[in-house]
């Protein structure tokens, strides 16, 4: 009886020195948790997606992963079901994803969607990193000459000649084609959706007269196009910033401060030079991020 119990005894105090070898172990080797980053499916977004995620492991211990090429749409879903943490957005379409119309005041705007946001989906926008990505109407120099373009408004009276090259996207969006169609009045000949990647090459090739660009584009002004001034300004203000799920900010409030390092520190020029390396000089976005991040002493 007495050996019994002896063996008895040895065995749980056998499991009871695993067990808490077993938890001090799991406890000192648990991996850092991963911060889920995505992306939209153009460079300027592949870009600061890398950024975000190279700023939050430099300054943080935690470690990240990036999932890019989502469409609008998509991304901002997936942000909302917490399938990622954070992502970079724009006030104006912040302001298209609460049903509201188009407004011209960037702090306005940046006010309604940070105020909207957190209290419709618990979902924090940064303070703003200085660029405004805004669509841009955009044509080439001889169409310009051609039809005396220089505003959109000049655009819409010869529209039933042109043809339009927009991403899939711009032809849903309310603060896209049928919304821009509806307030200046016209109807281009033909739409044509396609990847962002492929817009200024068939611009430049003449497969389209006309594409929906965006304001911080380095092929703009490496390809030497034109933007439409819009003249009666329906284009909202789209002013970047990083917009982070509520729970994860609780859970990890170094985040704000990280982020932050970015606000006011970019702006269209610095933008568009960090997109023409992407898609001009072919350089991978992750080393154009980092490079950027130790040029500002951030990293």
């Amino acid at each position: 009886m007495k050996e019994r119990f002896k063996t008895l005894v040895f065995v749980v105090l056998l499991i009871g020195i695993f067990l808490l070898t077993g938890v001090t172990g799991c406890g000192g080797s648990k991996a850092p948790e991963e911060i889920r980053i995505g992306g939209k499916n153009f460079s300027e977004q592949f870009i600061m997606a890398e950024m975000l995620s190279i700023l939050i492991e430099e300054n943080t211990d935690l470690k990240t992963s990036v999932q890019t090429n989502l469409a609008a749409n998509v991304i901002f879903n997936a942000i909302k079901s917490n399938q990622i943490d954070l992502y970079l957005e724009y006030t104006g379409t912040g302001l298209i994803n609460l049903g509201m119309e188009p407004m011209s005041d960037p702090d306005q705007v940046y006010e309604i969607v940070k105020k909207e946001f957190d209290e419709q989906f618990n979902i924090k926008w940064m303070k703003p990193y200085g660029f405004n990505n805004t669509y841009a109407m955009v044509v080439t120099q001889e169409t310009a000459k051609k039809y005396n373009l220089k505003t959109i408004s000049d655009m819409a009276k010869v529209a039933d000649e042109l043809t339009l090259g927009c991403t899939y996207v711009f032809t849903e969006r309310d603060d896209g084609y049928p919304g821009l169609s509806e307030y200046y009045d016209f109807e281009f000949k033909d739409v044509k959706g396609m990847d962002p990647a492929l817009m200024y090459q068939a611009l430049v090739q003449g497969s389209v007269d006309v594409i929906s660009g965006f304001a911080t584009e380095g092929r703009i002004a490496a390809f030497d196009l034109v933007i439409l001034e819009d003249d009666k300004q329906f284009f909202p203000p789209y002013d970047a910033t990083t917009i982070v799920r509520g729970e994860v900010l609780e859970k990890h409030p170094e985040l704000e401060e990280v982020l932050n390092k970015l606000a006011g520190l970019i702006d269209d020029a610095k933008m568009a030079e960090l997109n023409a390396a992407v898609d001009l000089d072919k350089r991978e976005p992750k080393d154009v991020a980092r490079e950027f991040l130790e040029e500002e002493g951030l990293i």
